[in-house]
């Protein structure tokens, strides 16, 4: 897939992804790298996360990694201010990290619940706090926080999952509102199913294969590349009027 357009303002700009080591967050890392913005990112995979750090290097488009527990917030602080010591004040935030986990809601426990909600949304708030401050201080800024279809389309057998990714809507709409008089933009995306690696392991099987081709719009399968290519144009200043919203990005399902 061809590797999309190139946004001159974007160039030396602080990035900070979150769940940048693979799937959709690691496509992510590698289109704003090219915009040569200076990017860094999160993850709580090191092995994976090395690796993408190394082939970045390798690319002449080099990065800064720190690995981190998202649910851990003063580990998820503590990271987030190394890579500002490294790479300078953050301009752009993409909170893509999640874990689509599926669960009946009969064995749910409170922790369990709780731990979905760390994972899935709480560190999106911490992580737009660790960073806002920079944001204010340029009257400039971008904040990208991940959603999801699965809400929308009403997908059952992860309720704390869906409860958490709709929630991201208002989160967002909330920091859009209070952070505009900064210039400080806040959008939400909402990626349909995507066929990271992950997804291909997990839950691709023939016949979700099929409901894919009949439910889309657009018959073919998304890639990480179609969400990386919009994020990076949401953080441009081609997107310099858009704030409040959330996108859709499913090849036409809901």
């Amino acid at each position: 897939m061809a590797q999309g357009a190139i946004y001159p303002d974007l160039e030396g700009k602080v990035v900070i992804v979150t769940g940048g080591g693979s799937g959709i967050g690691e496509s992510i890392v590698h289109h704003f790298a090219r915009q040569k913005a200076k990017v860094g990112f999160l993850d709580i995979n090191e092995t994976a996360s090395r690796s993408v750090v190394a082939a970045m290097e390798e690319a002449g488009t080099p990065v800064a990694f720190r690995s981190c527990d998202l649910t851990d917030i003063p580990a998820l602080r503590e990271a987030i201010a190394g890579l500002r010591k490294d790479l300078g004040p953050v301009a752009v935030l993409v909170n893509n990290a999640a874990h689509d986990e599926r669960h009946k809601m009969e064995d749910v426990t409170e922790a369990y619940w709780d731990q979905r909600i760390a994972v899935n949304i709480k560190h999106q708030f911490f992580c737009a706090q660790a960073v806002i401050e920079d944001m204010k201080a340029a009257r400039a800024g971008s904040i990208i926080n991940f959603g999801s279809t699965s809400w929308m389309a009403g997908q059952g057998g992860m309720a704390a999952y869906t409860a958490a990714k709709s929630g991201v809507i208002g989160l967002t709409r909330s920091l859009a509102r209070d952070f505009g008089p900064y210039n400080v933009r806040c959008n939400a995306i909402a990626p349909g199913w995507i066929m990271t690696q992950r997804q291909i392991d997990l839950w691709l099987t023939p016949e979700g294969e099929v409901e894919l081709m009949n439910r889309q719009c657009l018959k073919r399968k998304l890639v990480p590349a179609d969400i990386a290519k919009f994020t990076v144009f949401l953080a441009s200043d081609e997107a310099g009027a858009c704030t409040n919203q959330h996108y859709v990005v499913d090849g036409g399902w809901v």
